[in-house]
C-alpha cells in the first residue's frame, strides 16, 4: 500500500512538474487571428471607417494565407532554409503588408504605426535562447 501511495505521489508531482515548464506548445496564429489583431489595432488608434477596414481585412487574410503557404512550402522540402532566404521571404510579406496598410493612412499615422503599433504586437520571446544551437 506504502508502494502504491508513493508511486501515485511521484506521477502526480512529475506531471505538475512536467506540464509547468515554460515554452512548450507555442502555436502560430492563423492568418485571421493576425488579420484581426492589426484591426483592433489601427481602428482602436485611428478609428478608421469600418468599409476600408474590411476592404484592408481581406487583403491582409489573402496575403498571410500566401505567406503561411510560401513557408509550408520551404519547410516542406526536408531541409531546413538558412536564415537570410527566411528573412528575406519574411521581408517581402512584410513590406507587402505595410504597403497595404500605408495606404490607409495618412503620412503621420503610418509612422505612428511603424514606431509604435507594430512592436507591441510582436509576441515575446521567451527566456533563455530559442535552442536553435550551433550543434
Amino acid at each position: 500500500m506504502k508502494k502504491m501511495s508513493f508511486v501515485l505521489l511521484a506521477s502526480f508531482v512529475l506531471t505538475v512538474t512536467v506540464s509547468a515548464q515554460p515554452g512548450g506548445g507555442f502555436q502560430r496564429q492563423t492568418p485571421e487571428q493576425r488579420v484581426a489583431a492589426i484591426h483592433q489595432k489601427l481602428d482602436s488608434a485611428f478609428k478608421i471607417e469600418p468599409a476600408k477596414l474590411a476592404t484592408l481585412d481581406t487583403a491582409l487574410t489573402a496575403l498571410y494565407k500566401a505567406q503561411d503557404a510560401r513557408m509550408q512550402e520551404i519547410f516542406s522540402s526536408g531541409e531546413r532554409p538558412d536564415r537570410e532566404t527566411m528573412m528575406a521571404e519574411r521581408k517581402k510579406y512584410s513590406d507587402s503588408r505595410d504597403e497595404m496598410i500605408k495606404a490607409m493612412l495618412t503620412e503621420e499615422q503610418f509612422a505612428t504605426w511603424k514606431d509604435k503599433l507594430e512592436p507591441s504586437m510582436r509576441t515575446p520571446r521567451p527566456p533563455g535562447g530559442g535552442g536553435g544551437g550551433n550543434n
